[in-house]
């Protein structure tokens, strides 16, 4: 007598790949069921989820499967209110964990980590921004909003990546005894934890004064200035500072890998021809500020191309 094949349960891992490709869909578990990455692993669309996941007294599958969904976007939700604390209290809880939603059905997390998991929220901000020419004060709002956004992930980035514990940093006795016919040949070494932002609002004082504010939040929103910060890390602390445009424009050609002449030539070509001589006075204070600091160059040497 022939037999006939015995029907076995799916195995533990497709079970449980399955599941994470319903409850992670966007669109919800049902759209999730009915999805390719789900049927690719078992064929059990929305009518037949009970033939994978059972029901229980109170709930169908689709119920049960719900219930982890929505724990799985209440803690992706929570992750990116770490990352945006500042941006959170700002809108508020409810407003922000609708944006966050939001972000999460146009950008889900594909990733095993979720180191990653903000990295393209500004992007989702600037994407959903209002059209200024309809609504500009809505428009101006999110573009605060978006300045706000960047320096927070900045920060984050800082924090979460290399840092410069491990090396040794410049100090202002490496450079005192250079000829300053050699000088402006130099090559400096900016650290890869040092980030510099140019802002369209001064949103990091608005950033300090919003995270020390308790209880109510009642801080005034700051107008239109365009705004330089400088964000390295130093003992595992993140440090920010705000820069002046030649400071600014000094430090980029730096990181960009140029010499200090051609530093120099790009912070002189935005200071006003009368403030050239205290130019080269401020450089020589701004250096032994940043020394000091031990976040802005490595002590790798005065490097000549």
């Amino acid at each position: 007598m022939k037999s006939e094949p015995i029907e076995t349960a799916p195995e533990l891992d497709r079970v449980q790949r399955w599941m994470q490709a319903v409850i992670t869909h966007p669109d919800g578990v049902l759209s999730g069921a009915d999805g390719e990455a789900a049927r690719e692993l078992i064929d059990a669309g929305r009518g037949n989820l009970e033939s994978v996941v059972t029901r229980s007294r109170a709930l169908r599958a689709a119920d049960r499967l719900a219930i982890y969904a929505n724990a799985y976007y209440a803690r992706l939700i929570e992750c990116i209110g770490d990352v945006f604390p500042v941006l959170k209290r700002v809108l508020g809880d409810d407003v922000f964990d609708s944006f966050a939603f939001d972000y999460l059905q146009a950008y889900p997390s594909k990733r095993y980590t979720l180191n990653y998991l903000g990295d393209s929220f500004v992007d989702f901000l600037r994407e959903t921004r209002p059209d200024p020419e309809e609504e500009k004060d809505e428009a101006d709002w999110a573009d605060l909003l978006i300045n706000l956004a960047i320096l927070e992930w900045s920060i984050y980035e800082v924090f979460d990546g290399p840092g410069n514990e491990k090396t040794a940093m410049l100090e202002e006795r490496d450079v005192v005894g250079v000829e300053a016919s050699a000088w402006v040949q130099i090559r400096l070494q900016t650290p890869p934890c040092l980030k510099l932002l140019e802002l369209a609002y001064p949103v990091n004082p608005f950033y300090t004064t919003v995270r020390a504010s308790q209880d109510e939040l009642e801080v005034g929103y700051p107008d239109t200035v365009t705004s330089y910060v400088a964000i390295s890390r130093r003992d595992y602390i993140v440090r920010r500072y705000d820069l002046s445009r030649p400071q600014y424009e000094l430090l980029k050609v730096l990181q960009a890998g140029g010499t200090m002449g051609e530093a120099l030539e790009a912070c002189m070509d935005v200071v006003p021809d009368d403030e050239l001589d205290q130019l080269l006075v401020d450089v020589q204070q701004w250096f032994s500020n940043w020394t000091a600091e031990r976040c802005f160059f490595q002590a790798v040497g005065t490097k000549k191309p």
